[in-house]
């Protein structure tokens, strides 16, 4: 098995090579949450990079709920013809162009909603209630209505010319919080047990699986662990993805963590990388697999092809994600088919205030910019300042947070 062999899913998808282009947070949408021109020549430059799937940052499906001032919303109201400019330009080269779909539940910074949902009550933790608020609990009505809301979108972003869907139940948002027996807490038939934490989510498969037919692909982004007492654990994920595969899911990615305890940014303890600092959650993938048949996506440090083709032999996991690499090279993947002792160092930025640059969240926001400069059609800089981005996030708060705030009164 190598990164240059393609792979098929149980629907008969075939994906060229096994590199997967892991959501990351663009920030393009226009003032209504439409696509701009800029995600558009994004997506068609890492197209031409040569990745074989290529996933995009969040989609919302309900613009009243975002995760971020700039999210792209898919709904009844959305320009469909700038999804379609975007898929287009994002299939280019024969590549995979799925739609990550996201509720951010409680995980809505108060500056855009003063009043999130999520399964229960339960604030976030660590000092980030100062930034988010306190959630109110879902009534049931409102749970069937986002799971409509999830296949909606799915059916608009086939529609549109999207190649398949990704849910987001990774990473702390309300797909996750239902998982979580520490952010759900409920007495009814959405919680409690695992088989009643995981309804919501494998409801939202089923109506999903019902818009856009059995040959579209359909993945999951799955936390592996969240990485605290009381919540979702290696155990509880390797049940949902195996009940997940039993209903037909074309894709499991895993990851971990969340905003609380945000172990996707580096590796968690309790599961090694075995090449270096790369692959930080390749213990878990190793666990997961030996349950699952479907295509299983390894995602998290790695940067260099020696680490990912060791991953692949060692049988852990079937397909390598990437993302931050790909902010700084997006020709990474045609580098790496073409030589897999290729490799990829990325830089440490700071603007020297340790404050400034906690404030700004710049180790995710640097790189933000850099898709904010592809997005233009411009050359990436991988020595630019750290200010450039500290910039950047001021103007977009200025721009959108505050119209938000507007829009509330």
């Amino acid at each position: 098995m190598s990164l240059s062999q393609s792979i098929t899913l149980p629907n008969n998808t075939r994906i060229k090579n096994r590199l997967f282009k892991s959501a990351m947070s663009e920030q393009l949408g226009d003032k209504a949450h439409n696509p701009t021109d800029r995600l558009a020549t994004l997506y068609r430059t890492w197209a031409a990079g040569g990745i074989g799937v290529s996933v995009t940052g969040n989609v919302m499906v309900d613009r009243n709920a975002l995760g971020e001032p700039r999210n792209v919303v898919l709904d009844g109201q959305s320009d469909l013809d700038a999804f379609k400019t975007w898929a287009e330009a994002g299939k280019e080269n024969n590549t995979q162009l799925w739609m990550q779909l996201n509720h951010p539940g409680k995980q809505s910074p108060k500056f855009l909603d003063t009043e999130p949902v999520a399964p229960s009550a339960v604030p976030l933790e660590g000092g980030l209630s100062k930034a988010f608020g306190m959630p109110r609990e879902l009534t049931e009505p409102e749970i069937l209505n986002i799971i409509q809301s999830f296949a909606l979108s799915s059916r608009l972003a086939k529609e549109t010319g999207f190649t398949g869907v990704q849910i987001h139940g990774a990473h702390g948002y309300l797909v996750n919080q239902f998982l979580s027996p520490h952010h759900n807490r409920r007495s009814d038939d959405w919680g409690g047990s695992l088989e009643n934490r995981m309804r919501f989510v494998t409801e939202i498969y089923k109506a999903i699986r019902n818009e856009v037919g059995k040959d579209f692909p359909v993945g999951i982004k799955l936390n592996a662990s969240d990485f605290r007492e009381g919540g979702f654990t290696i155990e509880e994920a390797i049940q949902v993805a195996v009940t997940l595969e039993t209903l037909g899911i074309d894709c499991v990615e895993i990851s971990g963590g969340s905003y609380e305890h945000p172990k996707m940014m580096g590796s968690p303890s309790g599961s090694p990388a075995k090449n270096g600092n790369e692959g930080y959650f390749t213990g878990f993938a190793a666990a997961m697999k030996k349950s699952l048949t479907v295509p299983l996506v390894l995602t998290g440090g790695f940067r260099s092809g020696s680490a990912m083709e060791a991953v692949l032999q060692s049988g852990a996991a079937d397909i390598i994600g990437l993302a931050r690499p790909l902010a700084m090279a997006p020709d990474f993947p045609n580098r790496l088919l073409a030589d897999t002792a290729h490799g990829i160092s990325l830089p440490r930025v700071s603007t020297g205030i340790r404050s400034l640059d906690a404030i700004t969240s710049l180790g995710l926001t640097w790189y933000e910019y850099h898709l904010y400069t592809m997005g233009k059609g411009r050359e990436v800089n991988p020595e630019a300042s750290a200010w450039l981005s500290v910039f950047l996030t001021f103007w977009r708060l200025g721009a959108h947070g505050f119209a938000q705030r507007r829009a509330k009164k």
